[in-house]
């Protein structure tokens, strides 16, 4: 039972270490940087708060949605539309690979996303 419990928590601690976070003042800065406060009539705040929603500010989480297709990094862009996963048939909008917009620099993920709040469904999408 120890050692089961042990192995449980060595598990834990190895995916909470391979997680690549940011801070919310950090994103914030680099948000600014990239002059998103604003940006189609959302603020800095309504960015934050999609990061924290989809991703916890974790920039290199990935998920597998009931279609095949994979959401990626911080905002959880989807690969079925927005990004070559290599994996599934993808339009790729966004003209990015999807291992791209899992960077610690986010240059390729917030011009992404740019595009596809700039879209009809706005922030919904």
């Amino acid at each position: 039972m120890t050692g089961t419990l042990l192995m449980s928590l060595v598990s834990c601690l190895i995916a909470i270490s391979q997680a690549s976070l940011i801070n919310r003042c950090d994103l914030a800065r680099v948000l600014h940087k990239e002059d998103l406060d604003g940006f189609e009539g959302y603020s800095l705040n309504d960015w934050l708060c999609l990061a924290l929603v989809e991703s916890k500010f974790n920039i290199s989480k990935v998920n597998e949605n009931a279609d095949g297709s994979f959401d990626y990094g911080i905002f959880q862009i989807d690969s079925h539309s927005w990004c070559n996963d290599y994996q599934s048939h993808s339009e790729n909008i966004c003209h990015e690979d999807c291992q791209d917009l899992l960077r610690p620099s986010l240059l390729s993920t917030i011009s992404c996303a740019k595009k596809i709040v700039s879209g009809a469904g706005g922030m919904k999408n």
